[in-house]
């Protein structure tokens, strides 16, 4: 019988990571993206610790290979600094909704890298599920503009750009991940990914000066309580399922798997923030999933 603990890893990870959007959507509003961004990534670095030391009896991942660290740092600084700050700023400008629904692009750019950095193959079915992919996202974020020829954007371009560099920093960095992780555990691993993130994130504010507002924000109740729900479901969670998802199935599959969140956070999206879904919007995210199903199957 086929082992499908990768599977169903990647599978938690999509429902943690729709937590995690809705949380963090919130909490952006309140805070903002930069100060969310460290916040959570402090918060999510302290779970894990307890955790690990609980767990492997060592608080800190001091038994890693030198390999192990130089690779996970690099996928840190690419999947939480560059992607994460992307991804968290078009929140703000169209939504956690549709951020999450361009995030589908991860699988492609996951599947691509994977073929450049370890050699794992695309078929024509993982193709195809790629294509359909994004006819699905184009459904969804296009429309045609009232007594207008043709289509136009219904959201910000800023804000599809800064959500597709997310999925760029996730796909990239998820494949980094596997790469330097190896058979190394996959939660010390998510520490030595956060220790970067913090890292980055702390230059970040120092060469921006906002430290008064990164202070400023961790007083905002509201924000603090939704950043802490998040970092629970996310950083701590949500990354280190991704990785062990990854660890035992092939980076394609896992990431297409966790691409899932577009139809998770539509009855949360509908209940909690009153928003409207409309027929096209529904079935382009259904297509976009079907797409990533082909993937899965192939």
């Amino acid at each position: 019988m086929q082992n499908y603990l990768g599977e169903s890893a990647a599978l938690l990870t999509a429902v943690f990571w729709t937590i995690t959007a809705l949380a963090f959507e919130r909490a952006s509003m309140k805070m903002g993206s930069l100060s969310l961004n460290i916040v959570r990534l402090l918060i999510g670095f302290v779970f894990l610790t307890v955790y690990v030391w609980i767990r492997r009896g060592i608080p800190l991942p001091t038994d890693a290979s030198g390999f192990t660290w130089l690779w996970l740092l690099v996928s840190g600084l690419i999947g939480f600094v560059f992607g994460d700050l992307f991804l968290f700023k078009s929140y703000t400008l169209i939504g956690s909704r549709f951020a999450m629904l361009i995030m589908t692009l991860a699988p492609p750019i996951t599947a691509f890298a994977g073929w450049l950095t370890m050699g794992e193959t695309l078929t024509p079915i993982n193709i195809l599920g790629m294509l359909i992919t994004l006819v699905g996202i184009s459904l969804a974020i296009f429309n045609k503009k009232t007594g207008e020829k043709g289509f136009g954007l219904k959201l910000s371009a800023k804000g599809m750009l800064f959500a597709f560099f997310g999925a760029a920093g996730q796909g990239i960095g998820l494949v980094l991940s596997k790469y330097g992780m190896q058979d190394y555990d996959p939660f010390a691993a998510t520490q030595i990914r956060l220790i970067a993130g913090i890292f980055g994130f702390l230059v970040l504010i120092i060469l921006s000066g906002r430290w008064k507002k990164v202070i400023s924000s961790i007083k905002k109740k509201e924000g603090m309580a939704a950043a802490a729900l998040g970092s629970f479901f996310g950083p701590f969670l949500g990354v280190s399922f991704s990785l062990l998802a990854v660890k035992f199935t092939e980076t394609g599959i896992a990431a297409t798997i966790m691409a899932i969140v577009p139809i998770l956070i539509i009855p949360p999206a509908v209940l909690i923030y009153k928003e409207k879904i409309t027929m096209m919007e529904f079935i382009g995210s259904l297509i976009s999933i079907g797409g990533v199903s082909l993937l899965f199957l192939s």
